[in-house]
């Protein structure tokens, strides 16, 4: 049986797309196939226009969401007004043909845009009572008490039940009240709990791009991929330089005349600055343009900022401009972050899809690992350090793991260029601590420690300072003294420029001869672990016991079950050979060194995976048909199978993910993706929580 909740609201402007959004992202986390559906979208005359319903494209974008807009809407408007009934046995039709497919549906009410009749409150609770989908209602806290939001919870709830539906939970959402609780409290029942989410001006803020139509104007300058930058407010600037460098804020547009140029270049400037906050626009009013040369010099140094020009005069400009309300759209990347940062932080997310019953999936789909990934960094955050910090995809992965609280961020790097590269990609990084190795404070320090550290290999002083100099040293010197948990490295740098900082500072944990590295395969319904297929090119017997016993431990630290395949080209005593021997050898010291780990080999790929051929080659084996960590016995193998795997079988490849380290270093590979930065900076924050755990547990363990 599918699963499905219909989000409704008593009025327009609730912000129900962002409840909506969260409701289905956490769905996400718990069953394989999830569904939108749109009972009511837009008129027919909007679609011919190709005016297509935001929210529904907003909910379709969400990885989750296999199907397209046309399956996932119902009827338009239009045809509620001309028949109710007929429209209803249409929604109800299309929407079973949505369920089918999925394991759960986000249905998704109407917004009140074109009032008809009958009312649209009572025909979203009949549409809900029709498709036996449980009402989430959504009332606008804004500038309202508690009483006022009660009262509004009544009229609805009665006309819920009125038109036979299920009203299961309450979000009070956008609540400028300083105590939310006040509204939890007043709303909640035994019967039907609620929740209450802060206002956040940021989901209502129009783009750029919004802005731009309202005051008929035209981009004169800068990247247009940066129109999609949120504005919080307008500064009119009226004054002399000095005054509105005082006056700026974070995501104002700056309005200003066209014979201004020393306010544009002035703003330009603290645009990039370190000093200065982020803006997200200028408008240039009057229809007087920007002199020649000024022009040309924005354009010679390459200026990001979005120059927007327009003929209206100022007044007209800024009653225009403030008139524009924003939406949550699928081109909002900051508002989704926000939305579902607010929605986690505020929503018992898992007690909500308790009482919808939805049943945990014993799958584990690519998204959901990802998922789980975010969710326990998020819960106990560390600080990790990023030494590439001037890359563009290291600062695109920042801004998104700090907008998600996923772990407190130190950027390395000259401040100034960093702050630079930042703005001109519109991406937001204050919240990051930015260090220049250089130039820091702590590098005399460093300088010091790591002198101390290999003074017996006859380095200098003058050669460590040298040393610490460079980003990768300075970063594991910060993991290594405890100023930051862990280090993410290799955007940029080599596997070796990442590692070779650690294993002379850091070093491996006790009982391990080798740093090793695994793979996270995230296959279609499921997690395998693969290594080593990144560090190690022919290691020994026992250092081949070491990734065995490493790479298990990886996996139960990620809640995969440990079923250990050390993979040859034989299965038992069926081959022989000098590669057959050193697997052999191997799972004997691991089955020696650690006895109740699962383990099987010399066996095949084969016969670890599939389990009627391990029925046919191993019918007694624990393992064999049902393995999850499977290790390589040599780099050449592992790289191309990991790779052949993840192109061939469509998998997602998260890693290489370090192990056997005292603290956690971790290598992206160079063709790293924004994606991919995210997932690893989230598994060195979940190391680093484990290996804070375990010294904790071996501190109460050992006698005073």
């Amino acid at each position: 049986m599918c699963t499905s909740v219909y989000v409704a609201s008593i009025e327009g402007s609730t912000g129900k797309s962002a409840i909506a959004l969260g409701v289905l992202d956490a769905l996400s986390r718990r069953v394989e196939r999830v569904g939108v559906f749109r009972p009511i979208v837009r008129n027919d005359q909007a679609t011919a226009r190709g005016e297509r319903d935001y929210v529904l494209d907003l909910l379709i974008a969400h990885e989750a969401v296999t199907l397209d807009y046309d399956e996932c809407t119902g009827v338009t408007y239009d045809d509620v007004h001309a028949d109710p009934v007929a429209a209803l046995d249409t929604i109800v039709e299309r929407y079973h043909r949505v369920a089918e497919q999925c394991d759960a549906v986000v249905v998704v009410g109407s917004d009140y845009t074109d009032v008809a009749t009958p009312t649209e409150l009572s025909y979203n609770a009949r549409i809900a009572a029709n498709l036996s989908s449980p009402v989430l209602l959504v009332l606008n806290g804004k500038d309202r008490t508690p009483t006022d939001l009660v009262t509004l919870a009544d009229i609805t709830t009665a006309a819920i039940t009125a038109n036979h539906a299920t009203l299961f939970a309450l979000v009070a959402n956008r609540v400028t009240l300083p105590d939310p609780g006040e509204v939890v409290a007043a709303l909640a029942t035994d019967a039907v709990p609620a929740y209450a989410i802060p206002y956040d001006p940021l989901l209502s803020a129009p783009s750029v791009a919004d802005l731009m139509p309202a005051v008929d104007g035209t981009l004169v300058s800068g990247d247009p991929a940066l129109l999609d930058r949120e504005v919080l407010g307008l500064l009119v600037a009226g004054m002399t330089m000095p005054n509105v460098l005082d006056r700026l804020f974070d995501d104002a547009v700056v309005v200003t005349a066209g014979d201004r140029p020393e306010v544009v270049l002035g703003v330009l400037m603290a645009h990039v600055s370190a000093n200065f906050p982020q803006v997200s626009a200028i408008v240039l009013n009057g229809g007087i343009e920007l002199p020649v040369q000024v022009a040309r010099l924005l354009e010679g140094i390459g200026a990001t900022l979005p120059i927007v020009a327009t003929d209206l005069l100022t007044q007209e400009t800024s009653a225009a401009l403030t008139s524009v309300r924003g939406r949550l759209t699928a081109s909002s990347p900051r508002k989704i972050a926000a939305a579902l940062g607010l929605f986690a932080q505020h929503v018992d997310g898992v007690a909500l899809l308790d009482r919808l019953d939805v049943s945990r999936t014993t799958a584990v789909t690519p998204l959901m690992f990802e998922h789980q990934l975010v969710d326990d960094a998020s819960g106990r955050r560390r600080h990790i350090v990023l030494p590439e910090g001037e890359e563009e995809r290291i600062l695109r992965a920042a801004d998104l793991l700090l907008r998600r609280g996923v772990a407190e961020l130190t950027l390395l790097g000259d401040p100034i260029r960093i702050s630079a590269q930042a703005a001109g990609i519109g991406v937001d990084v204050s919240a990051a601590t930015l260090l220049d190795p250089r130039t820091s404070d702590l590098t005399e320090r460093f300088a010091e420690e790591y002198y101390q550290r290999r003074k017996h290999r006859g380095l200098e002083r003058d050669d460590a300072l040298t040393r610490v100099r460079d980003e990768s040293y300075f970063g594991t010197l910060m993991v290594e003294l405890g100023l930051a948990d862990g280090m993410v490295s290799g955007s940029v740098h080599t596997t070796a420029h990442t590692i070779r900082p650690a294993l002379e500072v850091v070093r491996t944990v006790p009982g391990v001869s080798v740093v090793s590295s695994v793979f996270f395969m995230c296959l279609e319904n499921q997690v395998l672990v693969y290594g080593d297929c990144a560090v190690n090119p022919d290691p020994t017997a026992e250092q081949l016991a070491d990734i065995a016993i490493s790479s298990a431990a990886t996996a139960a630290a990620f809640g995969i079950e440990p079923r250990v395949a050390m993979l040859s080209y034989s299965t038992g005593s069926s081959g022989a050979g000098s590669d057959v021997e050193k697997v052999s050898a191997a799972t004997a010291l691991v089955r020696d060194r650690a006895p109740d780990l699962l383990v099987e080999g010399p066996i095949q790929y084969d016969a670890a995976i599939d389990p009627a051929v391990a029925r046919t080659k191993l019918p007694d084996s624990q393992v064999a048909g049902r393995a999850t960590v499977f290790i390589f016995p040599d780099l050449n193998t592992g790289n191309n199978t990991y790779k052949a795997v993840q192109r061939s079988a469509g998998a997602v490849a998260i890693g290489p993910v370090l192990q056997g380290l005292r603290k956690p270093v971790n290598d992206l590979s160079r063709g790293a993706t924004v994606r991919d930065i995210v997932n690893t900076v989230a598994i060195t924050a979940i190391q680093a929580q484990q290996m804070t755990q375990q010294m904790t547990q071996q501190m109460k363990e050992t006698p005073a």
